[in-house]
């Protein structure tokens, strides 16, 4: 995989992003399935709704939430199995409603994926 980015599903869709997976654990507000384009819903990789909703409430801040969250995902096996399905996408775009870009899940998603796909890709052979 050479491209992982994310955009905000309420944008419109583009050629360019590839292959679009929606992760949000619940449906986008006002969003179709139809007019989503996505090619994968991966809501097994997103934060538990208890860590969700505690960050969302106020009870952990965003840098306690982005550790927790981290340590979360990389105890998952729903992980493995989502990366199994992605890596070899020219283009990987990262779905999600929030509107703050800057404190999201999906970063915290993003790190994780390149973290374990340079750790995972295997040493090209030389002759």
């Amino acid at each position: 995989m050479c491209n992982i980015q994310m955009k905000r599903i309420y944008e419109a869709a583009s050629p360019t992003d590839g292959f679009r997976v929606l992760v949000d654990r619940l449906w986008p507000r006002g969003v179709s399935k139809e007019g989503a384009h996505i090619d994968l819903w991966a809501k097994d990789i997103t934060p538990t709704t208890g860590l969700r909703e505690a960050y969302h409430t106020g009870r952990v801040d965003w840098k306690t939430f982005e550790g927790l969250y981290r340590a979360e995902l990389l105890g998952n096996p729903a992980l493995d199995t989502f990366i199994a399905a992605v890596k070899d996408k020219e283009t990987l775009t990262l779905l999600f409603a929030g509107k703050d870009t800057e404190h999201t899940h999906v970063k915290v998603i993003l790190a994780v994926l390149v973290q374990k796909l340079a750790v995972d890709k295997e040493p090209e052979k030389t002759v």
